[in-house]
């Protein structure tokens, strides 16, 4: 076999690590628990379990994909390196002060959630730039150097430099740069001209920090990882999923590691839009529920909906506005705190409340026997029969189901006076409309109607709760595809390499410079292009350019979608023509009387998307026997029922299997409800709909 041909997807979760060796055309998958200490652990024994079930030796390996929570859990645990923001006299507070909006209006007892750097880390330097980019005070060499020399006596070990308006030029960002190198040479710096050069300096100067924040960790645990796979004989490149949707190389990641922290999600938006392509579905809802939180991306015309700013570590019951702005380009979906380990408990007005408290995998749900003593999600679809306690995670694990019994009914039974399966069902309801509910909502913030919609639904604990999810939201059918346990990472291996360029330009029509235009987008395409020959110098490069458009006096832009004729000769006329189609698509009508200005250019770069073909329907469809059958809580009828349990691996093309029943799979179990029926699929996926 040829060695570029074996490649391997590497999800790094918040319980589980996932690992997909794919082999030609042969792809074997594992789950193990993911080690907190020491990342890399759980990676070599996941390669040693693939290589194993494949017949390959780890050395064959030719490329690694890698996504991983480290950067986002690091952020929300506050677990950084030590670091300094250097800014602007007069723009110290900043990242205290951001927008001064609030999140909750009538709360009259509201906290701001505390900013990354404390004030005494913030320095400042006598500069200033114009939004135009003129110096309007020049900056002292020997000012910089005495901060540097107050930062060195701090011990510091990451700098974060943003000053402002650097989006428009970066040179005393630089100047600083060389300062802090000569004095401190081994300290990592990040700019903000580099790490988002963007308008709008408190996402601007929250981005940079979080990247400095987080660079020496990620850089030690990416070195730790390459070693320690050089020792297994494994020297094969490593890349990175990016939060945009694409691969980045290993460098790339080292220097800009903020464009990690929503990676394994972005990985798994990929899988669920090439499952879409597969089967020509134009509305999708992308629905991946791991151990530790639930995401939900809206996939229309078979590509996830993206974004230029998120938010991480929200504070305040999930609300926009009560977390850290990241500027960066991500895929657009609503992440909450509900996955298998998710913890259940009963609050003062003794509601059941499930997560965003996780049990990871250490101690883990109380059924693992590793510690853990409250109940989580897991406990509960264990005690309602949804799992088999001999067969989790393909037998690596043997659950105890009187532990969970025992935990649910000390956290929530005694309390609430009720019996343990009460209790399960109690906890597993509380989950499920905590899902239903942020799928609601995003939905209706993108003006969606969910009932027109297909579930695609994937990570170890969504098959579980697709069925009940579906029947909270109306929707009709969803789809468990292959390898659903371990998505994301087969997602990685299906994701081209990209980047995104972007810089902040503002420029109104009435004074549109085409010529400016012109030499600005090939200056972002060339910067877009020679981040994705990084991972590829062979590779057939795209180029995708978007404006961010806005009436003038407007808060915020929408982006506005550009073809090459435009990049290469851009017409004042066709791009208001484009904007006001945009802007009446998503709000009715234009505003007639008032100025358009562009904010942001942005050019992403990319290889040839794969090419997915599309699957015939299974026209005949066979009901199967089940043969064996189980306990099973049926949420719907409030009930327990005699449900058919059946492995996946025996069903055929055009087997059917009537609800409520259990499909089972070493990474994953697919509860399908009374209300519905399955049909497995050609390509191997069960289609899962509602009964007429």
């Amino acid at each position: 076999m040829s060695k570029s041909l074996i490649r391997l997807g590497v999800d790094i979760g918040g319980t589980f690590t996932d690992v997909v060796l794919q082999h030609g055309d042969r792809q074997v998958s594992a789950k193990v628990l993911t080690t907190y200490a020491a990342p890399e652990d759980a990676i070599l024994g996941g390669i040693r379990q693939v290589a194993m079930k494949a017949e390959v030796d780890p050395g064959e390996i030719g490329q690694i994909i890698h996504g991983t929570t480290l950067a986002t859990n690091a952020l929300i645990e506050r677990r950084g390196a030590k670091t300094a923001l250097i800014t602007t006299q007069g723009f110290r507070d900043v990242i205290e002060m951001r927008t001064e909006s609030r999140f909750e209006q009538y709360d009259l007892n509201l906290l701001l959630p505390e900013p990354l750097l404390s004030r005494q880390q913030r320095y400042t330097v006598r500069e200033r730039l114009s939004a135009k980019g003129d110096v309007l005070i020049s900056l002292d060499r020997a000012e910089v150097e005495e901060v540097v020399e107050a930062i060195a006596e701090a011990g510091y070990e990451s700098i974060a430099v943003g000053l402002l308006h650097s989006y428009v030029d970066g040179k005393h960002e630089r100047m600083i740069r060389e300062v802090i190198l000569d004095r401190l040479p081994n300290v990592v710096v990040s700019l903000s001209c580099e790490v988002s050069p963007q308008m709008r300096e408190y996402e601007r100067f929250n981005t940079t920090i979080a990247n400095a924040y987080i660079k020496p960790l990620m850089k030690s645990y990416l070195d730790r990882l390459g070693d320690r796979l050089a020792e297994e004989g494994i020297r094969c490149p490593i890349f990175l999923m990016h939060s945009g949707g694409g691969i980045m190389s290993i460098e790339s990641a080292a220097e800009f590691p903020v464009r990690l922290i929503e990676s394994g999600p972005a990985g798994g938006a990929i899988f669920a839009a090439h499952i879409a392509a597969r089967y020509g579905l134009n509305k999708v809802l992308s629905f991946d529920m791991g151990g530790t939180t639930a995401k939900i991306c809206l996939i229309k015309n078979q590509t996830p909906k993206t974004s230029r700013v998120f938010e991480v570590a929200r504070t305040y019951r999930f609300k926009k506005g009560s977390g850290m702005p990241i500027s960066i380009p991500v895929i657009d979906m609503v992440e909450i705190g509900a996955g298998g380990g998710s913890l259940a408990h009963v609050d003062a007005m003794r509601q059941i409340r499930v997560g965003p408290q996780s049990a990871g995998s250490e101690p883990g749900p109380a059924c693992y026997d590793r510690g853990g003593e409250c109940p989580a999600v897991t406990d509960a679809d264990l005690t309602l029969g949804r799992l088999d306690p001999a067969n989790f995670a393909g037998g690596s694990i043997v659950l105890k189901p009187e532990k969970s019994k025992c935990a649910l009914d000390q956290a929530v039974g005694q309390r609430l006076e009720m019996d343990t399966m009460t209790a399960a069902f109690g906890v597993s309801e509380v989950v499920d409309e905590n899902m239903a509910n942020a799928a609601r909502v995003h939905a209706v913030e993108n003006g969606e109607d969910l009932s027109d919609y297909t579930m695609i639904a994937f990570g170890g604990a969504a098959p579980l709760h697709a069925g009940r999810l579906s029947e909270k939201l109306g929707i009709e059918r969803f789809l468990v595809p292959p390898g659903a346990g371990v998505g994301s990472a087969i997602g990685f291996l299906q994701a081209p390499y990209s980047f995104e360029a972007s810089r902040s330009q503002p420029m109104r029509l009435s004074a549109f410079d085409a010529g400016g235009v012109k030499a600005l987008l090939a200056e972002l395409e060339d910067e877009a292009t020679r981040f994705v020959r990084s991972c590829d110098m062979a590779a057939e490069v795209n180029a995708e350019f978007k404006a961010y458009m806005r009436y003038v006096g407007q808060g915020w832009e929408i982006p506005v979608q550009l073809d090459v004729e435009q990049a290469l000769n851009p017409d004042v006329t066709v791009l208001k023509q484009l904007f006001e189609q945009d802007y009446t698509q998503l709000f009715g009508r234009p505003v007639e009387g008032l100025d358009i200005e562009i904010i942001v250019w942005a050019v992403n770069a990319s290889t040839k998307p794969r090419i997915v073909l599309e699957i015939a329907p299974v026209e005949d469809a066979v009901d199967m026997q089940t043969g064996e059958t189980r306990e099973l809580f049926d949420p719907g009828l409030g009930v327990m029922v005699q449900a058919g349990s059946l492995p996946r691996a025996i069903m055929q093309a055009g087997s059917t299997v009537q609800g409520p029943a259990a499909i089972t799979e070493d990474e994953t179990t697919i509860i399908i409800p009374s209300s519905r029926y399955a049909v497995a699929q050609s390509d191997g996926c069960i289609d899962i709909r509602q009964k007429v």
